[in-house]
């Protein structure tokens, strides 16, 4: 535990929540929220992310968390959080009118010395380029002398018991050595699995919104193998199982990619490649792979109904799964739409 510390976390959704519990183990916090039914229920022990359970959150409440939707309460903390949600507008491009508005609420109440960590994701550059002026201007404060920031991409896993957020390797960052230094020690000291702190602000970013690309281009690879095996009628859960049987055949598996992460992460990097002069073509093509799975898949559907005598206006079909993930309540992205 370091001294003298106080947090104040912004934004109390899948993130949020879990680390405002987490560090009320050992510090005094302060967990905000714009949303007024949110916060009421949190009070009354209730997460309908169902990320925190009813005792947990009642200890929470009873020793060290305090939850709020008044901004004004967090002005005695020194050390935020912010973990806001950062989406994709209607032509995929970041959408990060919350990421700005947390960074007025921090800034009307940051003090000399504060140190603010941003958690949401983002492309390389964002919070020092985006978030930090934002600070600067509510605060009458100067960056880097009178107040400092940090990154520390979240890596909470929506539903998994397992490997909770304690559990999980914290990536950290600092915009000086010295801040770089403190944010890594504040997390360590929750954070069982340890801490790996790098250089700078943006090889944090980059960290984090590399890793759900990774994995969307991965899957894409998939996904386009089993629309070429459907052509040759090939079954691609066997092809796979085959493949398998070698020792580094990554382990990926066809099928729907919805969600608020990896349907989204890699069109922040690939804006912010674009706004360089670099067109981003491995990204964008998983990006367009996996977007177009779900019309895949329906057309397949109505394949089989029509093979089978299928009166299509009589039909109806029952889906097994609506979320991007089993128990998770989140219905962000879902392609059962598509």
């Amino acid at each position: 535990m370091i001294e003298n510390v106080k947090i104040g976390v912004i934004g109390l959704g899948y993130v949020g929540l879990p680390v405002s519990v987490l560090f009320s183990t050992k510090y005094q916090v302060i967990g905000f929220d714009i949303n007024k039914k949110r916060v009421d229920s949190l009070n009354k022990f209730n997460d309908r992310t169902l990320e925190i359970s009813k005792r947990k959150l009642k200890n929470a409440l009873r020793s060290n968390l305090i939850i709020t939707n008044n901004s004004s309460d967090l002005k005695s903390c020194n050390f935020y959080i912010v973990t806001v949600p950062t989406p994709i507008s209607k032509n995929k491009t970041p959408d990060l009118r919350s990421l700005k508005s947390a960074s007025r609420i921090v800034g009307a109440q940051l003090n000399k010395g504060n140190i603010v960590v941003y958690e949401s994701t983002v492309y390389p550059g964002c919070s020092e380029e985006i978030c930090v002026p934002i600070l600067e201007k509510e605060s009458s404060l100067v960056f880097n002398k009178e107040f400092f920031c940090g990154y520390s991409p979240e890596r909470i896993n929506p539903g998994d018991k397992e490997h909770t957020i304690d559990k999980i390797v914290k990536v950290t960052s600092g915009s000086t050595e010295k801040s770089g230094t403190f944010i890594d020690k504040v997390y360590d000291s929750v954070i069982s699995a340890g801490t790996y702190k790098v250089s700078s602000i943006r090889i944090a970013e980059a960290a984090k919104v590399i890793e759900n690309s990774q994995r969307d281009i991965n899957i894409a690879f998939v996904n386009e193998l089993a629309m070429i095996f459907n052509r040759l009628q090939i079954d691609t859960t066997e092809v796979l199982k085959a493949a398998s049987t070698k020792w580094n055949f990554l382990q990926f598996k066809p099928g729907l990619v919805g969600g608020h992460c990896i349907g989204v992460d890699p069109y922040y990097l690939a804006s912010r490649a674009i706004e360089k002069g670099f067109n981003p073509e491995i990204i964008l093509a998983g990006r367009k792979v996996n977007d177009g799975m779900g019309i895949f898949i329906a057309e397949k559907i109505l394949q089989k109904l029509t093979h089978f005598n299928k009166n299509l206006s009589d039909s109806t079909a029952l889906v097994l799964g609506v979320t991007f993930k089993e128990n998770c309540p989140d219905f962000r992205n879902t392609k059962v739409v598509d």
